[in-house]
């Protein structure tokens, strides 16, 4: 595994990400020395959600149909309603996520964003979290559903909303560089 300041990361998004579940992971990870690229469907820039309008912009790096989930050390997915929305509906962004689980690398949703995990057939049996309101979608489709900041089973690292931030940047960094394989939640 390479340490974080070596790592490739990928935050794949579309418009109405969740404002702070895009740009925080994204400034904390650059920060800790990590390569990351916003991957969307389309070039330009992509809208943010900010709590009760449409926020800040954040520009594409690369889109989804020039990747390869092979080219990166973690997944990341914002969550907002409506991107994980959006995106759960695209063939591509949903085949990308299940290709790149397969890579036993680090992948991690926060928020809504474990609708596109349920969607990609990737949380049955897995201990997990989410935002409260799709607790029950998270149950129905076999995820161990636990009411915790950020819940790591193996490489999958979900998370439950902004709050929980901190703690969910801290794992992904964790579990890009090897640590802790099955660490089970951030207190």
């Amino acid at each position: 595994m390479p340490t974080i300041n070596q790592a490739r990361i990928a935050i794949l998004a579309t418009n109405g990400f969740e404002q702070s579940e895009l740009e925080v992971p994204l400034k904390k990870l650059r920060e800790a020395g990590a390569t990351v690229d916003v991957i969307s469907l389309e070039k330009g820039e992509i809208k943010g959600w900010d709590k009760k309008d449409w926020g800040n912009s954040v520009p594409v790096d690369k889109l989804l149909s020039d990747v390869s989930p092979d080219q990166y050390d973690a997944l990341v997915l914002p969550g907002g309603q409506i991107n994980p929305d959006l995106l759960r509906v695209e063939k591509s962004a949903v085949d990308f996520i299940k290709a790149y689980a397969g890579s036993g690398k680090p992948l991690a949703a926060i928020c809504h964003a474990p609708w596109l995990l349920i969607e990609a057939g990737l949380v049955k049996g897995k201990r997990a979290t989410s935002y409260h309101s799709i607790k029950t979608d998270m149950i129905n489709a076999g995820a161990n559903w636990e009411d915790k900041m950020t819940v790591r089973d193996g490489n999958l690292i979900t998370a439950r909303k902004p709050d929980d931030l901190q703690s969910f940047v801290s794992t992904i960094i964790e579990a890009v560089e090897g640590g802790a394989a099955q660490r089970s939640a951030a207190e």
